[in-house]
């Protein structure tokens, strides 16, 4: 993983936050997306001819991931698609949303980490290749501490009648929006290499690490 410690810093209305940058970042508007995606594949490809082969694989997954952020209402949404030398790209993504909800009685929910953190559900694997997911709370230098799950997910797939799912590395990290009540900073990392889950992990973690509020 060593190609990846030159970072981008990507900053948005209200904060900024440090990517690999080798990846991939483009507009998710429906209008615009596919060929911002086109343009983007083809510059790549312009770059390192090697990756010809995978030039279908990179355009569909970035098409999805795109998709997926604008159904979620994210602020930015970053990709990942190598080869490694390998049979079969390595992909992942990172997406930022801000997000928040209400009691039945119509006040804002806690974004207190730890009173967050109780309500996550924890899942345990009963056997072997069962999804699981485990919630914590961490750090988040000059930010403060927020509640988090990670684990391997069955994530529905939107807008899907058959009601199908998909399994991921999934990490999910809540993060307090000063001066706003009920609302948090959802950083969350996925990728369907569960073989690499570890290493995922790992990469998504540091760099939710960098998240920062705008002044």
């Amino acid at each position: 993983m060593a190609r990846y410690m030159e970072t981008l810093t990507i900053e948005r209305g209200g904060f900024r936050i440090k990517v690999p940058e080798s990846w991939w970042e483009f507009d998710v508007r429906p209008e615009s997306r596919g060929d911002s995606i086109r343009r983007m594949v083809d510059e790549r490809v312009r770059q390192q001819p090697e990756v010809r082969k995978y030039k279908d694989t990179y355009t569909a997954f970035l098409q999805k991931a795109a998709a997926d952020a604008w159904k979620s209402g994210a602020l930015y949404c970053g990709c990942m698609a190598e080869s490694f030398g390998g049979d079969v790209p390595i992909t992942g993504s990172i997406t930022v949303s801000l997000v928040g909800g209400r009691t039945k009685d119509g006040e804002p929910l806690s974004t207190d980490p730890q009173v967050m953190a109780g309500q996550l559900a924890v899942r345990e694997a009963k056997k072997e290749g069962d999804a699981w997911r485990k919630v914590t709370t961490v750090d988040i230098p000059d930010v403060g501490p927020a509640a988090r799950t990670y684990g391997i997910e069955d994530i529905p797939v939107p807008d899907d009648a058959l009601k199908r799912t998909i399994r991921a590395v999934l990490m999910q990290t809540f993060i307090p929006v000063p001066g706003q009540e009920g609302k948090v900073a959802l950083v969350a990392g996925s990728s369907q290499v569960l073989d690499l889950a570890d290493s995922f992990f790992d990469i998504f973690d540091a760099i939710t690490s960098t998240f920062r509020f705008a002044e």
